[in-house]
């Protein structure tokens, strides 16, 4: 297939692109920037208003199969993710039974080359996710795996995890950690504070992230291994971060963009949409996570996409926790970020498209002659409303619904193909 884009904004920081300017593809690679014309199977006109950009990555995401594909399973999961911008995904391990052994990461790659996009498998840190017995790192690298996690609960036993780390750091993988300690949770259902006080529910206290986001520094320190953290949610790991970083320990995190936007007053509204694992939390820690993904401390956004459906989700006190937000993650960062100035396109490329692929060791994704052509193309100026029943997602728990946002995503491209063209949906 032979495609062309023309009259489109190009913004790449990979490679310094940030013009008005053509892309001709064929055969799924990259064949000409800046063509005056060509003929091909497809073309795409951008009018001088549409951007495109390197294909988005989501380095967390949950689409529950298998075992709770009620919920989402890879192909939803992935029609979401393309509605999104994102040519790629990596999906988290807590599914059941748990990603902990080659043969189910096989089952993971076999499905998704249906999608049309990368959907890549984590696997666990520990068999069956119970914290208690390291898994085969090494057969699990030869089915394709470049990061593990337990993500859902940290791995409670500090020995252990330092020794995940040192047998990750041997074979090559990165360990992304879920840092909530369990014990201070202790039944917490959304930020302990003013709100839950008013509420009159149980608080998950701020210390349970920020304990173990320090063990987990000192852990990967102690072994010179990696480390990501996984959604920082708190001024205390964002500042722990900072001068890890500064120290050179080799730690890396991502936040969602719910975290930059919402706080616990949400919660009063007794919606349990707006419950999701570590909690939305004060006014100072959403400005201490908007500060750290601007000054560089957070790399990157992801959605920490999680599924559930609407009777799970029905009871505020019981529900289940979790948001979904694949498409909604571009259109809020640029709302929220591009429109007031704050985040410029080249930096919104480097923390939704190149910094995840680089944690995760990805080959990179460019916008250059020869590169394999896969694009996120959208409306910076179009305005939407998030309609939840319009999602492509099986499950509808959106933290953004009814909002009113600016950015929205016309053309997904992967591999040269067009995987998603809203024009066909409208």
């Amino acid at each position: 297939m032979k495609l062309f884009i023309k009259n489109i904004r190009a913004v790449d920081p990979q490679t310094g692109l940030d013009s008005i300017t053509s892309i001709l593809a064929e055969d799924g690679r990259i064949t000409k920037i800046g063509a005056d014309e060509a003929q091909a199977d497809k073309v795409i006109d951008g009018q001088g208003r549409l951007v495109a950009v390197p294909g988005l990555f989501d380095m967390h995401v949950h689409f529950r199969d298998p075992g709770q594909t009620h919920k989402e399973d890879i192909l939803t999961g992935a029609a979401a993710a393309k509605a999104g911008g994102f040519t790629g995904v990596a999906c988290m391990p807590n599914t059941n039974p748990p990603i902990d052994s080659p043969e189910l990461v096989r089952y993971v790659f076999d499905k998704a080359a249906e999608t049309g996009i990368n959907v890549i498998p984590y696997a666990c840190v520990t068999k069956g996710m119970k914290g208690q017995e390291l898994c085969d790192y090494e057969e699990l690298k030869k089915a394709g795996i470049v990061a593990i996690s337990d993500d859902g609960r940290p791995v409670e036993n500090a020995e252990l995890m330092r020794q995940a780390l040192e047998l990750s750091n041997e074979n090559g993988l990165i360990i992304t950690s879920h840092c909530e300690d369990l014990k201070i949770i202790n039944g917490g259902i959304i930020n302990k504070g003013e709100v839950s006080k008013k509420l009159g529910v149980r608080g998950m206290d701020r210390a349970s992230e920020d304990s173990i986001t320090a063990r987990e520094i000192t852990l990967a320190a102690s072994c010179d291994a990696r480390i990501h953290i996984c959604h920082v949610s708190t001024y205390g790991s964002v500042n722990i971060i900072r001068a890890a970083k500064r120290d050179g320990v080799k730690v890396t995190c991502e936040t969602g963009p719910h975290y930059f936007t919402y706080t616990d007053e949400k919660l009063l509204s007794r919606d349990a949409d707006y419950r999701m694992s570590p909690p939305l939390r004060t006014e100072r820690d959403r400005k201490a996570v908007e500060e750290a993904l601007l000054d560089g401390t957070i790399d990157c956004i992801i959605t920490d996409h999680a599924p559930h459906t609407a009777e799970e989700k029905a009871d505020f006190e019981k529900a289940p926790n979790g948001v979904v937000g694949l498409e909604t993650s571009l259109a809020v960062t640029l709302t929220r970020l591009y429109h007031t100035g704050k985040l410029s396109l080249e930096k919104l490329v480097q923390v939704m498209a190149v910094n995840p692929r680089r944690i995760l060791g990805l080959p990179e994704v460019k916008i250059a002659e020869g590169a394999e052509c896969e694009l996120c193309i959208f409306d910076p100026d179009e305005e939407w409303i998030v309609e939840p029943e319009k999602l492509h997602s099986r499950s509808k728990n959106s933290v953004f619904k009814g909002e009113r946002l600016k950015g929205r995503v016309r053309y997904t491209i992967c591999g040269g193909q067009v995987v998603f063209d809203r024009g066909q949906e409208e």
